[in-house]
């Protein structure tokens, strides 16, 4: 489910806010992460200089250890990274602000200082209660910023289908594809995107049943000896071709449009 946010520039955006079981996934990396790192340090300073200190000094060092791993390492790298972390990075999340924006260090702040409350000290209960309760799946901190994860992460464009076959580009000339109905191309496109995995029983079955709900919107009929799928191939490669001509049409008349406006004077 996504949704449409209209910026201050009119630009108008789709946003796909995450679930909370990726959330909670990308929050318990970040969390290990940090852990590990402050783990880490803190082996570092024991070997070097922690035995040197007296208990309060050594209780004030750790202290400050304690708040760089849940404050100021989690600021930096929302802040500096505009929005991701290692966790969010796995999964292909963002921080955005509520109109689409990249979030600031005030953002971040007022999730991370929420975040000490809302997940390490109640183990990520109230987070868990928020997200559930909100339509977005935002936590207190994010309903306080003013921000919402997204996810950023888009499916791969599957490449183009070729062009028209040889034995159908005589006919493509002069067929009339215009009426074919936008539900049946997508579903002719996907079995052709898919036939090579199909059983052959199968293939041969679902080409004769597209084929016969696409005849009566083509004329004229496919030329003798071409097969099904060539002939569902022709169809939707010159409906596409169509299209991209008319959209081409369309932009070069409104370009020119555009330029006779620019070049009209104005007083």
């Amino acid at each position: 489910m996504s949704t449409t946010v209209v910026t201050g520039e009119a630009v108008v955006l789709q946003l796909r806010p995450a679930s909370f079981v990726i959330r909670a996934a990308g929050a318990l990396i970040d969390g290990i992460a940090l852990v590990l790192v402050f783990l880490g340090v803190l082996w570092v300073l024991g070997q070097t200089i922690l035995e040197q200190l007296d208990p309060a000094a050594m209780q004030a060092t750790i202290l400050t250890l304690v708040v760089g791993m849940l404050v100021g390492g989690p600021l930096a790298v929302e802040t500096l990274s505009r929005g991701r972390s290692l966790g969010k990075l796995v999964f292909g999340l963002r921080v955005v602000r509520d109109d689409g924006g990249a979030v600031r260090l005030r953002h971040s702040l007022v999730r991370v200082l929420l975040g000490i409350f809302e997940i390490w000290m109640t183990f990520g209960s109230v987070a868990l209660i928020a997200s559930m309760l909100n339509e977005r799946g935002k936590r207190l901190a994010d309903m306080v910023a003013g921000t919402q994860v997204v996810v950023e992460r888009q499916q791969r464009v599957p490449p183009p289908l070729p062009a028209v076959p040889e034995p159908m580009r005589t006919w493509a000339e002069v067929a009339d594809v215009g009426r074919l109905p936008d539900a049946l191309v997508a579903s002719v496109t996907q079995y052709l995107r898919h036939a090579r995995s199909v059983p052959p029983t199968v293939r041969a079955q679902t080409a004769g049943r597209l084929a016969a709900q696409v005849a009566p919107f083509v004329t004229p009929g496919p030329p003798a000896g071409v097969t099904l799928e060539d002939f569902l191939l022709g169809v939707v490669a010159e409906r596409r071709n169509r299209d991209y001509r008319m959209l081409t049409r369309r932009r070069e008349r409104s370009e020119a449009s555009a330029e006779r406006l620019h070049a009209l004077p104005f007083s």
